[in-house]
């Protein structure tokens, strides 16, 4: 394996219901600084994306956002980062956010935060990049997930040595 110098985070640009999930996202963005490796992440300043930019920023790491123009003129783009990336489409943002980072985390999140791990994780199942994929499975948020990508396996959808394509724990 290369070495991990950013880390591409999808998560939620709302907080969601759990405060262990605001918990989860202050933590992994401090743990991320304290090993000196810079965050791509979504670039809002709202939700757990803001505040993973936040405590990654509190922590001395280096923190680009890589975001639609349309979400960013809403006002919704973080502007304290390292470097705000402004791009025209999410398949834009998908692609520059995986060129840049050396692996890739999932936090809790909505829809995109479940395609943007899908895709990635599907990506690296066809070659397209060898970097690490994980997935930060905070109060059991993916529980559900985990449990559908083994009955996949099972009815032979994945192939079983897939298994350990997106790696998972309950801490950062």
């Amino acid at each position: 394996m290369n070495a991990i110098f950013r880390i591409c985070v999808f998560c939620g640009s709302k907080l969601g219901a759990r405060p262990e999930y605001l918990e989860a996202a202050r933590r992994l963005g401090s743990a991320l600084a304290a090993r000196k490796i810079g965050v791509i992440y979504g670039g809002a300043s709202i939700g757990l994306m803001g505040a993973l930019a936040d405590a990654a920023l509190a922590g001395g790491a280096e923190v680009r956002g890589v975001i639609p123009g349309g979400l960013a003129a809403r006002e919704v783009a973080h502007t304290g980062l390292s470097h705000l990336h402004v791009v025209a489409t999410m398949h834009e943002r998908k692609a520059l956010m995986e060129r840049l980072a050396d692996g890739f985390i999932a936090l809790p999140g909505g829809f995109g935060t479940y395609e943007e791990l899908l895709e990635i994780a599907t990506w690296g199942q066809l070659g397209l990049h060898r970097k690490p994929t994980g997935l930060l499975n905070v109060a059991g948020y993916y529980d559900a997930l985990l449990a559908q990508i083994e009955r996949g396996i099972a009815d032979g959808f994945i192939p079983a040595l897939l298994r350990s394509a997106i790696v998972h724990d309950s801490e950062p």
